[in-house]
Formats: C-alpha cells, sequence, structure tokens
C-alpha cells in the first residue's frame, strides 16, 4: 500500500492548500509566514543560475512581506522574490520541498527526499569523492595504519586517537590484569 509515501502526498497538499489560500486571501494571514525549503535541482525546480551556484543542493526562501506574483499549480508554485535587492523567479515543485516551517503558529512538516534525488546525487559525489580520497591513500601515514590492524583486544581499535595532535587515548584495558 506504500502509506508512507500516501502520507507524504497528503501532508504536501498541506503545502499547496497553504500557498493557494495566501492567493485567495491576496496576503498571509495575519502574522503567518512560511519558510520553505526546497532542493535546488530537483527536476521542474527552475531558479536563478547565480541563486543555483551559491545553493547547489537546496535553499529556503521565506514568504512573508515582499513575494509577487505567486502562483499555485497542481504539481507546483511560483513566486518572485527579491536576493539583494535583485527580485528573481522560482518556480518550486511540492515533491522538491523537504522542510516547511510557519513559525507563528508552530507549524513545521519535514520531507524525505524522493528517491529520484537519492539516486542522482550518490552517482553524482561518487567522482568529486575519487579525487579527495586518492591523495589520502598515497599520503604515507603510519599512525593511521596502525588502527588498521587486527588487534587482540577489541576495545582499543574502537577508542579514537589524537595521538597526531600530542593526544594520546589509552584503553582501560591496559590496565587491567591478564
Amino acid at each position: 500500500m506504500n502509506y508512507e509515501l500516501m502520507t507524504q502526498m497528503a501532508l504536501r497538499g498541506v503545502v499547496r492548500d497553504a500557498v493557494r489560500r495566501v492567493i485567495r486571501e491576496d496576503a498571509l494571514p495575519g502574522a503567518h509566514h512560511f519558510y520553505i525549503t526546497f532542493l535546488t535541482r530537483y527536476p521542474g525546480a527552475e531558479i536563478d543560475e547565480t541563486l543555483a551556484k551559491k545553493y547547489p543542493e537546496e535553499i529556503t526562501i521565506v514568504l512573508e512581506h515582499q513575494f509577487w506574483d505567486l502562483t499555485a499549480n497542481e504539481e507546483d508554485f511560483e513566486v518572485t522574490l527579491k536576493f539583494g535587492g535583485v527580485p528573481k523567479y522560482l518556480k518550486v515543485p511540492y515533491m522538491a520541498i523537504t522542510r516547511f516551517h510557519d513559525p507563528s503558529v508552530g507549524f513545521a512538516l519535514q520531507f524525505e527526499t524522493p528517491r529520484e534525488m537519492e539516486a542522482s546525487a550518490t552517482i553524482e559525489t561518487l567522482p568529486k569523492a575519487e579525487p579527495a580520497t586518492a591523495p589520502a591513500a598515497v599520503e604515507p601515514k603510519p599512525k593511521a595504519a596502525k588502527p588498521k590492524s587486527k588487534s587482540k583486544k577489541k576495545k582499543q581499535t574502537e577508542m579514537p586517537s589524537n595521538e597526531e595532535d600530542g593526544d594520546k587515548v589509552v584503553s582501560l584495558d591496559a590496565f587491567r590484569k591478564k
């Protein structure tokens, strides 16, 4: 039945209905304001190139006093906000939203990352990680090799070591009688 997915979809409908109410009332009622965090790389999300470079993974926007051209579609909403005094158009698919918060009433929703984003994130980060790990494998680190070797005392290998900083962590097993 996949109740979890159905629940996620229903709760995204709450966000859509909240945006529609703002449009219907031509403003946010009372002290309400929304913090909406969304994935900037989600398919269908439209975000200015400069914002996409500054926020390559996700961005949090605030709908409070200064926003224009807010429209709520079935699958997404569109809005114009000012960033650094410059108006920027955004198109946000409801599926791209990871968090929704209305602090005026203490209401918050957190959504799971859509599966298609998890898969693409894994594929995209693997090539970036290879250059970072390759030099570490080439550098000789005699102290790093020490914990990798198997030890008779399991507790000692699990203890963190700060020997590079001059500190030494000693296991209590070293003081026990054998």
